[in-house]
């Protein structure tokens, strides 16, 4: 049975013992595994949103709730991350940096797929864009290797690929705007 507390104790006691993604990996992919008992313990989705679960300078622990057809541009974390899906399915298309472009010009550099109860690490030096390609809220758990709120990282705009400063707050519209598209729909 998922609970929240004791997830969030065995995320930081790994964390503790191994500060890489490893044994996270393991704990995500163990509460993922009965998705069921996740929405048990964390609630019915109702709407996209990102909830914060647990938040420390070494580790952050997030409920992402993706709002239906909904797409968040490429950007990194800078930090490693365990992504498990316990609702839903979430779209990652990687990206890499262009050699030799000093405008942080990125090109895709494949995919992945994540579906009901699975769970896949993501390294330090990662750019992802993510979809939620159906009709109905995706719900993940994220964890983050690291102070996710804090850190100072980059985002691509989404018709010429260029890096600029990552923005929380355009992030944060963006899950406002995918709730209004879905409930017009």
């Amino acid at each position: 049975m998922f609970d929240l507390e004791r997830f969030i104790d065995d995320c930081r006691a790994a964390v503790a013992d191994d500060p890489t993604h490893k044994s996270v990996h393991e704990i995500v992919a163990r509460a993922v595994s009965e998705p069921e008992q996740v929405i048990r313990s964390l609630g019915e989705p109702g709407k996209g949103e990102i909830q914060e679960l647990y938040h420390s300078d070494d580790l952050t622990i997030i409920n992402v709730i993706w709002a239906p057809r909904m797409t968040v541009m490429p950007h990194n974390h800078n930090m490693w991350a365990v992504i498990g899906v316990y609702g839903g399915r979430e779209d990652n298309i990687f990206w890499r940096r262009v050699k030799d472009e000093p405008s942080g010009l990125i090109e895709a550099a494949g995919a992945k797929s994540l579906g009901l109860g699975e769970a896949t690490p993501l390294g330090a030096d990662i750019i992802h864009s993510v979809t939620n390609p159906t009709t109905k809220l995706t719900g993940a758990i994220h964890v983050y290797g690291g102070d996710f709120f804090e850190e100072e990282r980059s985002e691509w705009e989404t018709e010429g690929l260029t890096e600029r400063a990552y923005d929380v707050e355009k992030t944060k519209r963006l899950f406002e705007e995918a709730n209004s598209f879905a409930n017009d729909s």
